[in-house]
């Protein structure tokens, strides 16, 4: 969008398209006007006809709007707005989301159930309005100037587009380099490239002003309406809420799979959905070669599942030297860094899946939600005022002093600028207890922009569509009411567990946490660390000196001893953000 009178750069446009081609494998089309040009790529997944094309116009010539997601609710809402006078073409979530907006303005999006991301232009206004779903399952990456506004669903296309400021933000690295790799929106590591936050409509108006407003916040405090519920009714809430959440991810023009790891959380939705009546529900699991004595799979859970609920089951083995081989591509499909193992684990996985499916559910999201991991009692142990300092000492991967021996001056800011991020988002009034204040930031903060963000990335680099019924807005409004000593019973997840006993063989429920082990990577395995080694070593990363070549050199010297406070490859971190940086072409 151009904000200085001139027409949009249309090229510019078309390279980003060009760049998100593997998202949306199904269709394209790019769309301009006045000051405005869009462009879509497309995934059919509901109305597989062309009348589902985008960039969409409404059939009154109000709206041209582009829009990644689903709206899963959008049949009752296709009744409800027929109701009120609006005519359809098609049977797109697309158009819904296009008369929506006719009917509600930018309230439209507390009408959707979903994940989404839209931009919708106003023809007779010239004003553009952004918007992104409440848990920020869809990204929307933003590219600021005084003359022009560039938006896309990732950060690489923008850079497709040129003209980018791509010189590090400190904050960004601050955050990346204490939250392991998340960096919280507005930011990115890049100055120039901004997110649009979760919950949040962007209204831009012709010259360029723009207004926010944030249109969902559950509270995390005990709610009257709940209100002397014993256990088990919290329970059979949950299971409720559970299977409504399931079912609404199910809605599709094409079949509907789910990534099993053998998991509590995965599990469950492969019992709902069977309990639906799911026929030949296709379920897939990955593992990988063992190293240095760790185990690489957790087949025998998911292959229990898989039999107990009689799925067409798919496994997929990975050799150490296939997750070596995958890194390049993997960190390709990443829009901002992200050192989690199971992130190779995800591309390879969605890549056997594509194969099979475009749409699958996914377990992401029930840890952060009904506290499941194992730090959250640390971190309900303490005053509600002193939270912030415990969640420092907790959850940080390091301290700010010992920032100052792993970057270079000029990249250090001088304060803790993470530290202060959870102090003021823990100061936010509607968090009662400690606990509530660290899973309302977990959810809200650092679920978005890792774990959520992670199973977009990979996925969609397959075209891949991945749901998560673990955060349907209103399960999630529900587990934040839930009293934090159900939610801690039974090791975590306690809660959760009850509902799983009523549905799932006692041996899932009731087995150890498991984590998405990637044991080449973990260990540094031989043809990991050569291309680390590689990454460290280039020109670019001596010619951007980030790092102080003192840590670097320590770390390339015992690759598999230091570990941050919790427990990562510190090694790995920081090689993964100056591979990121190269793959991407960012000197």
């Amino acid at each position: 969008m151009r904000f200085d009178g001139r027409r949009p750069d249309v090229a510019a446009v078309q390279r980003m398209s060009d760049r998100l081609a593997d998202r949306g494998p199904d269709g394209h089309g790019t769309w301009t006007r006045g000051a405005v040009a869009l462009a879509h790529r497309r995934l059919k997944i509901i109305d597989l006809s062309d009348l589902g094309a985008q960039p969409m116009t409404d059939a009154d010539g109000e709206i041209t709007g582009v829009f990644n997601g689903c709206v899963y609710n959008y049949q009752a809402l296709r009744e409800e707005l027929r109701g009120l006078g609006h005519r359809f073409v098609s049977t797109s979530d697309t158009e819904v989301v296009l008369k929506a907006y006719r009917e509600w303005g930018t309230a439209c999006v507390e009408h959707f159930h979903g994940m989404f991301a839209f931009a919708l232009y106003e023809h007779r206004t010239g004003r553009l309005v952004l918007a992104r779903d409440r848990l920020g399952i869809k990204p929307l990456y933003l590219a600021p100037a005084p003359d022009r506004l560039r938006f896309a669903s990732s950060l690489p296309a923008l850079l497709a587009a040129g003209d980018v400021d791509t010189s590090l933000d400190p904050v960004a690295v601050h955050q990346y380099l204490s939250w392991h790799a998340t960096v919280a929106a507005p930011r990115t590591v890049l100055n120039g490239v901004r997110k649009l936050p979760p919950a949040t409509v962007r209204t831009v108006e012709p010259d360029g002003s723009h207004r926010d407003h944030r249109y969902w916040q559950p509270s995390y405090t005990r709610r009257p309406e709940y209100a002397g519920m014993s256990a088990d009714e919290w329970r059979d809430a949950v299971l409720d809420a559970l299977r409504t959440a399931v079912r609404r991810r199910m809605v599709a023009d094409v079949p509907v799979g789910v990534l099993l790891s053998g998991g509590l959380d995965s599990s469950l939705i492969v019992a709902l959905l069977a309990e639906e009546g799911q026929r030949d529900l296709m379920t897939f699991s990955v593992g990988f070669e063992a190293e240095g004595g760790e185990e690489g799979d957790e087949f025998r859970y998911s292959d229990l599942v898989a039999r107990e609920f009689g799925t067409d089951h798919h496994r997929t083995t990975v050799p150490s030297a296939r997750v070596s081989a995958a890194l390049d591509d993997t960190v390709a499909a990443m829009s901002e860094p992200m050192i989690s193992h199971d992130v190779v684990a995800f591309h390879l996985l969605s890549e056997q899946v594509s194969r099979e499916v475009k749409v699958v559910q996914s377990g992401q999201g029930a840890d952060e939600v009904f506290a499941g991991y194992h730090w959250y009692p640390q971190l309900a142990a303490v005053a509600r005022e002193d939270e912030p300092e415990r969640y420092a000492e907790t959850y940080f991967d390091r301290p700010h002093a010992d920032l100052a021996r792993v970057l270079q001056p000029h990249m250090l800011p001088s304060q803790d600028v993470s530290g202060r991020f959870v102090t003021e988002h823990m100061a936010h009034p509607g968090a009662e207890t400690a606990l509530d204040a660290a899973l309302r930031l977990d959810t809200h903060v650092m679920l978005v922009d890792d774990p959520v963000k992670r199973v977009d990335n990979m996925t969609m680099a397959w075209g891949l569509e991945a749901r998560v019924p673990f955060l349907d807005h209103e399960l999630v409004e529900l587990a934040a009411a839930c009293p934090p000593e159900l939610k801690l019973a039974d090791g975590g997840k306690g809660v959760l567990k009850e509902v799983g006993r009523k549905l799932l063989p006692r041996e899932v429920v009731d087995r150890p946490k498991g984590y998405f082990p990637v044991p080449a990577i973990r260990h540094m395995a031989g043809p990991v660390l050569k291309r680390v080694r590689e990454a460290l070593e280039a020109p670019e990363a001596k010619t951007r000196g980030l790092f102080q070549e003192s840590y670097v050199s320590e770390l390339l010297a015992a690759p598999d001893e230091h570990r941050t406070k919790r427990g990562a490859n510190a090694l790995w971190q920081v090689a993964l953000l100056e591979t990121w940086l190269q793959t991407h072409g960012i000197t």
